[in-house]
């Protein structure tokens, strides 16, 4: 079983058993000091890639911005933790996930570029 399937259970996991301990909502206090912090995040992750160049930097810019829609999307499943909102979580992460691992195909030629591809798109899908 791969690193990104280990992953994606335990979030799943993870989001099942905090369903009766997220019954309520946040207050908006918090919620706004949330959605700052994610916010700044992601801007110190962006700032970090800049030192970077070609492929690694395109890396880095992706697991940015799928680290700050994961966040987004399990800051909406904690505020109001309905179905639709546990799910668009594990949908945020699935394509995070597979847009990491596409910019990572990208390193490779030919062939081995071509299933790594499949293999992501696989992942993402499942």
């Amino acid at each position: 079983m791969n690193i990104r399937n280990m992953t994606a259970m335990a979030a799943t996991i993870g989001l099942a058993f905090n369903a009766g301990v997220m019954a309520q909502t946040m207050s908006k206090d918090t919620y706004k000091a949330t959605e700052d912090r994610i916010a700044a995040e992601y801007t110190t992750d962006k700032a970090n890639c800049d030192s970077l160049s070609g492929n690694t930097k395109d890396i880095c810019i992706a697991e940015a911005k799928g680290k700050e829609k994961i966040a987004k999307a399990e800051l909406e499943a904690r505020n109001e933790p309905t179905t639709k909102n546990r799910y668009n979580a594990l949908i945020a992460k699935a394509e995070a996930d597979y847009a990491v691992a596409n910019q990572k195909c990208d390193e490779k030629t030919g062939n081995n570029k071509d299933i790594c591809a499949k293999e992501a798109k696989a992942d993402e899908t499942r």
